[in-house]
């Protein structure tokens, strides 16, 4: 099989990139390698990718209809597609979004284009995100749940993805499964996420904010648990009318946020200065996913608690910055 892995140079593409090549796939990455965050990081992971063989970057941006539509005439060996390439952040969203709607809804067209041009594709799977579920207040939270109140852009740009994949698989029969993430970390993550934000600090003695004055919950999903989920969905084309479909991914678990900081603050052996602060906009309290479905049909089955998978982050961030 081979592979368009977009976002390949991102916290989870570049798992997934190495996860395929290890069951002998052949993987063609997409990535603008653009600097929402620090792109040395970046040029971290694709450095160990270029070093295997069955591995090929394309540097450029989803939202560019021509570079990536052309890729149906240019490599026609495309069977399947993991589309991660996104601009991702809540909060960035409030300030930003523009980056946005490119990348999230013209990105997302753009891939859904290339698919319906592609001769051989078997399946598309794309990233959606558990913030679709927005201002919902049934936990857990289920891909049955109605999905119509966001609470902030990227959330609505997300939700926008799903049913332009809806409409793709109607109308051209194109098999399309949306994953809702929730909260993934583990080595190699990204720095404007929880783990890595709040490990930086405290090694450098310096305060964490916490929002909503530490009362907040979190389905924490550790990298590895996130990886056997997308190729177990990469291999379950859908085969509904139309063969399309969404599932959580996530740990099947909300672990209250001063949980996660004591555990941090355990593994690298030194307690965070703490700042409490209000909610911020466009956050969400609690997230909690029903996995029901994407055991029942993918065989998802997480293992790794924040207590294993945590220190794991903090051995890597040590190693990764001496």
């Amino acid at each position: 099989m081979t592979v368009l892995v977009t976002g390949a140079a991102g916290f989870i593409g570049s798992h997934v990139s190495h996860a395929l090549l290890d069951r002998g796939d052949e993987v063609v990455g997409l990535d603008n390698v653009n600097d929402y965050y620090d792109v040395t990081l970046k040029e971290a992971r694709l450095r160990r990718l270029e070093l295997r063989d069955g591995f090929s970057i394309l540097r450029k941006d989803i939202a560019d209809k021509d570079a990536v539509v052309g890729l149906a005439k240019t490599m026609p060996e495309i069977t399947g597609i993991v589309h991660l390439a996104a601009q991702a952040g809540v909060r960035h969203s409030l300030t930003d979004p523009h980056a946005y709607t490119s990348a999230n809804v013209e990105g997302q067209l753009n891939i859904l284009e290339l698919a319906r041009h592609l001769p051989d594709l078997g399946h598309c799977v794309y990233a959606s995100s558990s913030s679709v579920y927005g201002g919902n207040t049934k936990i857990p939270f289920s891909v049955d749940d109605r999905v119509e109140k966001p609470v902030s852009l990227y959330a609505a740009t997300k939700k926008a993805g799903e049913l332009m994949a809806y409409c793709y698989s109607h109308l051209y029969d194109i098999p399309t499964t949306g994953l809702r993430f929730f909260t993934v970390y583990g080595p190699w993550g990204r720095p404007d996420m929880s783990a890595y934000i709040f490990t930086k600090a405290i090694f450098e003695g310096k305060p964490i904010q916490i929002f909503n004055n530490g009362d907040m919950s979190r389905d924490f999903t550790y990298i590895d648990d996130i990886v056997a989920g997308i190729l177990a969905t990469l291999d379950h084309r859908p085969t509904g009318t139309p063969p399309q479909t969404v599932y959580n991914l996530g740990n099947h678990r909300s672990e209250p946020l001063m949980k996660f900081i004591e555990i941090l603050e355990e593994a690298i052996g030194k307690k965070a200065i703490k700042e409490f602060a209000p909610m911020q906009p466009g956050d969400v309290k609690e997230t909690y996913a029903d996995i029901e479905a994407s055991q029942r049909d993918l065989g998802f089955e997480p293992t790794t608690s924040i207590e294993e998978g945590l220190p794991k982050f903090v051995d890597w961030f040590r190693n990764h910055h001496g």
